[in-house]
This record gives C-alpha cells, structure tokens and sequence, in this order.
C-alpha cells in the first residue's frame, strides 16, 4: 500500500535640484543654491518585486486565520479519498482518517475497521497491517518526504520567515481555470514553489513545484488545488484537495470532518505500540 500523502520589476527614482541664478549688481560671489529636495529612496525592481510577493504571503496568512493559522500545533481529517492512474479512478474511494502533528509525524488509517495504516515519524515510514508494521518501500518514502519539505503549510508557515528564501511576484495567472495571482518562493536549496492566490478571498488556490527524478532525470510537475474552503476553530480550511502529477489527476481528498490541537495519544505514531484507534483515544 503506498502513502496517500500525503505544496514569482519597476521602479526607479530620479532626483535632481537648481541653484538660485546671481540677482542683477550683486558681487561676482555665487549665493548659495538653495538645498536639494532629499530624493526618494531607489527601490531596485527585485525589491519591490519581492514586496508585492510578501504583501500576498501576508494577505493569504490573514485569510487563512492569522496567528490560529500560523500556532497550529496539530490536525486531525477525516473523509473519503480516491486514487487515479492516468487520471481514471481506480476505486470508489475510500474512508480515511489522517492525524498530523507538526512538524514530521503523521498517521493514516483506512478501511471501515480502521486496520490498515501508514505511520511516518521524522525520515522513517511504516505500513502497519495485521501482520505488524513493516518500512515503508524506498520510492513512497521519498515521494511523501518531498510532499511533506514542500507543502503549503511549510511554505507558508516557515520558509516564509527564512531570510535565505526569495521571494518573486509573478502577476495575474489561471489557476484550476479560475482567476488568481501567482507567486513563487525559492528557497536556498534552489527548490521553486510556486502559490496562486484567489484575488477576492486571497485564499491559497493551488500549489505547483517541479522537481527532477534522481534516477532516470525526467523532470516532474506535481500540482495540488485547494477548493471549498470552511471556517474551523478560526481557520479557513480546505474541505477539497486534489492533486495532479505531470497534467494527471493523482489524488482527491473530501473532508467531512476537522478538528484542530486535539490531544493525540503518542503511542499512534509509534509503529511497534499496542495502538487501536478503536479505543478511547488517551489525550495528553
């Protein structure tokens, strides 16, 4: 079973100042010229590029719930998700429950019975069955830690206050065939995210990023869209997530239900525990 989951110049400033001209019969001494206006300050275009770019960030942080957004310390989904291979459905979609607790651990189970999960603690994943736990394949791994290092909650939630990261405002763009404003972050390990922000609500839209695979070094594009958002202990939350990898839907998430900094019982993120989802969940 492989894991679900699971995320862009112009301005220049002239100054310039006149002296007074001698009056007629004055002495052959120049007068002093009267002070220059003080110029404005020269913005280089990339600044005030970067600026509008910010000005989104900090727009679509507010939207999102402000300082509730940005505190977030755990989430708990639950839904139905459906899976695609060349963007046709490979099933009626199935239930699932995720728990997420930033920054690096997470828990999905699925089926009715809540028997089958995937546990990934730090760089460490785990399928767990009724045959126990065993690690996750090498290739799911990978692609769900690049999913987690580039996702719209560690866009917005970290490399925003990294100073090393820039910052490109890239103007009006489509975004699911719908009207956005597009930026893109690029971070000091030279990987690009670029965001596409609703112009209205400023809401994130959809989220895209490349990325080149280490084998065979076909680059890819993966595509995340944001839809149906609803207001959920004062953050605005997505209740529709769909994913496209290279122009093909991958992935449909529909949430029924969300709760935020709920107690989570450690034992769920600890492959090897007795855990059963099944029981009263004990809160810490």
């Amino acid at each position: 079973m492989k894991g679900f989951f699971l995320i862009t110049v112009v301005a220049l400033a002239l100054a310039f100042s006149s002296s007074a001209a001698p009056a007629a019969g004055a002495q052959e001494n120049p007068q002093p010229s009267e002070p220059a206006a003080a110029p404005g300050p020269t913005i280089p275009v990339d600044q005030e590029n970067a600026r509008q770019a910010r000005a989104l960030i900090d727009q679509a942080l507010q939207a999102l719930g402000g300082q509730a957004y940005l505190n977030l310390r755990n989430m708990q989904q639950e839904g139905r998700t459906y899976s695609f291979y060349h963007g046709r459905p490979t099933s009626n979609g199935v239930l699932f429950w995720r728990f997420v607790e930033y920054p690096d651990k997470e828990r999905i189970e699925v089926t009715p019975q809540r028997d089958v999960a995937v546990v990934y603690v730090g760089e460490k994943a785990y399928e767990i069955t009724y045959k126990g736990p065993h690690a996750l394949e090498k290739k799911d791994l990978d692609d769900y830690l690049r999913r987690r290092r580039l996702s719209i909650e560690t866009v917005l939630r970290t490399w925003t206050n990294d100073p090393s990261v820039a910052f490109f405002y890239d103007g009006n763009a489509l975004a699911d065939n719908l009207p956005a404003q597009q930026i893109t972050l690029i971070n000091s390990k030279n990987e690009a995210v670029s965001l596409y922000f609703d112009p209205d609500t400023h809401l994130p839209m959809k989220k895209t990023y490349k990325w080149r695979d280490p084998v065979d070094k076909d680059r890819n594009v993966e595509e995340e869209i944001y839809a149906d958002y609803k207001p959920v202990q004062g953050i605005m939350t997505p209740y529709s997530f769909t994913r496209y990898y290279n122009g093909d839907m991958q992935n449909q998430r529909f949430v029924s239900a969300v709760h935020y900094n709920s107690g989570f019982d450690e034992a769920m993120f600890d492959p090897n525990s007795s855990y059963d989802p099944n029981k009263t969940v004990k809160k810490h």
